[in-house]
């Protein structure tokens, strides 16, 4: 089949399906759902195939000018040419990116989990920070940045935090900020302004659903205890705090910040159904990126992605080899766009060329 054919293809699947759900009598509202989403998906592209077709028809117009005897024409079909030869491949590269198979997970929304690693106070302080540029970025983009879990070390820093994201798009634009997140500053502890190196680990999982992740009670051990807070005094005197472990899998979470044990239970059920789909997807992934270069949206956790470095004010992602001088606006304004969008494109760029 060559590309024609196929575009032609796509543009009569895409008419056909626009027929199906004009009559959605004919459909179940389960039918129904599952064929709107696949027209609204499709719509960009078939937009971009019949902008495609337009330009090289008028290209071909073009050349039949060229080869005409008024030599203002041909001039002027010159100049028209030369637009069209640059504006073709562009466009001839957006429809194949838009036809690279979708991750079935970007539309979800997620769960953000960070903890402080290596560094003391200051990497706790550095946790509780990136906990924040997140909540910024996801208010920048109109997302609801629900708060799950925090535990506070006694200065105001994180262990550890973890936040439910809701909104279009969640995991497609945040998917490529799991890792070692590094920061190289002062701390304020520091009398002899000796420069401080500290890490956290952000992990960001798609939101399961569970039609995704098929969980068996009989494969659950749940244990509930009284939650406590900062230097183990009691936040209550009941047992509202719940562990579930998933022992096919050995994952194990914790939750007690709800008062309800039946609400921290439901928290918890919603991260381990998370924890066992990202966990599946990461296996699929290994194999795909094993095939690469390199990882860029590979998640692995263990991989040391990005360095905040406070005297030169830059910030540098290693897997992009990409330095921005604009830290202030990357962790406290959550202006993480330009890094974001720059890993998608490298993403994209290698998918193509595995294509």
């Amino acid at each position: 089949m060559s590309v024609d054919e196929r575009y032609d293809g796509i543009i009569v699947k895409y008419n056909q399906i626009g027929e199906k759900i004009a009559d959605p009598g004919a459909l179940d509202s389960k039918e129904f759902a599952k064929l709107s989403k696949e027209y609204s998906d499709m719509g960009q592209v078939v937009e971009k195939i019949e902008e495609l077709k337009v330009c090289v028809k008028e290209r071909q117009e073009l050349e039949e000018m060229l080869s005409g005897d008024d030599e203002e024409m041909r001039e002027m079909a010159e100049l028209e040419s030369a637009e069209l030869d640059k504006k073709i491949p562009e466009i001839e590269l957006e429809v194949k990116v838009l036809l690279l198979p979708k991750d079935e997970a970007d539309e979800k929304n997620a769960i953000l989990e960070v903890r402080a690693g290596t560094g003391g106070d200051e990497a706790a302080l550095f946790a509780m920070q990136l906990f924040r540029m997140y909540q910024r970025y996801s208010d920048l983009h109109g997302w609801k940045f629900e708060i799950m879990s925090i535990s506070e070390t006694g200065i105001g820093g994180y262990k550890e935090a973890s936040a439910n994201i809701t909104g279009r798009g969640v995991f497609a634009r945040l998917k490529y900020e799991s890792g070692v997140h590094r920061v190289q500053r002062v701390p304020e502890t520091e009398s002899g302004g000796r420069i401080h190196t500290s890490a956290a680990t952000v992990a960001v999982l798609p939101e399961a659903e569970e039609v995704d992740v098929l969980i068996e009670e009989k494969d659950l051990r749940v244990d509930v205890f009284r939650a406590s807070g900062a230097g183990g005094q009691h936040v209550n005197t009941t047992e509202s705090a719940v562990r579930i472990t998933h022992i096919p899998t050995g994952v194990v979470v914790s939750q007690q910040d709800e008062k309800s044990q039946h609400k921290n239970r439901q928290k918890a059920m919603k991260v381990l159904r998370s924890r066992i789909y990202d966990a599946e997807r990461a296996k699929v992934d290994a194999v795909r990126a094993a095939n690469r270069k390199s990882q860029v949206g590979s998640g692995d956790r263990s991989e040391r992605i990005r360095t905040y470095n406070y005297p030169q004010g830059r910030v540098s992602d290693h897997r992009i080899n990409l330095t921005l001088y604009k830290i202030a606006e990357i962790t406290e304004s959550g202006e993480l766009d330009e890094i974001i969008d720059a890993l998608t494109a490298e993403d994209q760029a290698e998918r193509l060329a595995e294509a």
